[in-house]
């Protein structure tokens, strides 16, 4: 089943985020080669800046999601405010539908 996960950065989380990025851009690269991670992005602040991530991977079930999340470097340098776990139907310009 394919999860959302919504992540909200803590208020002036940007620094943190950029210095942690190369961790967790190392992370979701792991969960593509192993066919988890199915798309992934930050959300934007009216500056342009990075505030959030969308991250939609496939699990097993809401628990398997949870620790995914949990293990993103974004959320173990405590850069997160919230991080909400959603199943997620994706209907509209799926690859390969």
């Amino acid at each position: 089943m394919l999860y959302a996960l919504i992540c909200n950065d803590k208020h002036g989380g940007l620094d943190l985020r950029l210095k942690v990025r190369p961790d967790h851009v190392n992370y979701l690269n792991g969960l593509n080669d192993n066919g988890i991670l199915k798309m992934a992005g930050p959300f934007l602040d009216g500056n342009g800046d990075a505030c959030g991530s969308l991250v939609i991977i496939e699990a097993d079930d809401a628990d398997a999601a949870q620790e995914i999340a949990d293990a993103d470097p974004y959320a173990t340098a405590g850069l997160f405010a919230s991080v909400d776990i959603r199943p997620y139907n994706w209907i509209f310009n799926k690859p390969g539908a």
